[in-house]
């Protein structure tokens, strides 16, 4: 059987702060989900995130609450994983989206998957960038203890 703990606050931080990788989670105001892999820079107190227009943004828009999920996983027996749940805010000052991309950019300088290819609609136009900044509400985490043989 497998032996869980609640992560200390500080280890939760920690944790963020180590990552750059987890799922978005998002939900419509109909209650529809849809989680996505995601790049973040993590800036205590906030999380930034860097994306194209499309359904994440469609159902930020319609509802700014979200959840961030971030793991550690080395094998099954021997994990981390923090959940965050807070508000995104689309940044549009100049100023703001600058400070987000040099972090978002230290983290992940090739910017991929959000850039990996840039799609172009039926009007011949490119994916918008759009970088949000996440307000955490909670900040939980849970690890597996050791196994001793």
């Amino acid at each position: 059987m497998l032996d869980l703990e609640e992560m200390t606050a500080h280890d939760a931080h920690l944790l963020l702060k180590v990552l750059d990788y987890g799922h978005l989670g998002c939900a419509r105001t109909d209650g529809r989900p849809y989680i996505v892999p995601i790049h973040y820079a993590y800036d205590e107190p906030y999380i930034y995130i860097f994306t194209t227009e499309g359904m994440k943004t469609e159902y930020i828009a319609a509802n700014p609450q979200v959840c961030l999920q971030a793991e550690d996983v080395r094998d099954s027996k021997n994990w981390r994983s923090v959940i965050i749940n807070g508000r995104a805010e689309l940044l549009t000052k100049s100023e703001d989206k600058e400070r987000a991309m040099q972090l978002i950019t230290k983290r992940n300088p090739t910017l991929t998957p959000a850039i990996s290819r840039m799609w172009v609609d039926a009007w011949g136009r490119a994916n918008v960038v759009t970088i949000y900044r996440i307000h955490p509400e909670t900040i939980s985490g849970r690890q597996t203890l050791p196994q001793f043989a």
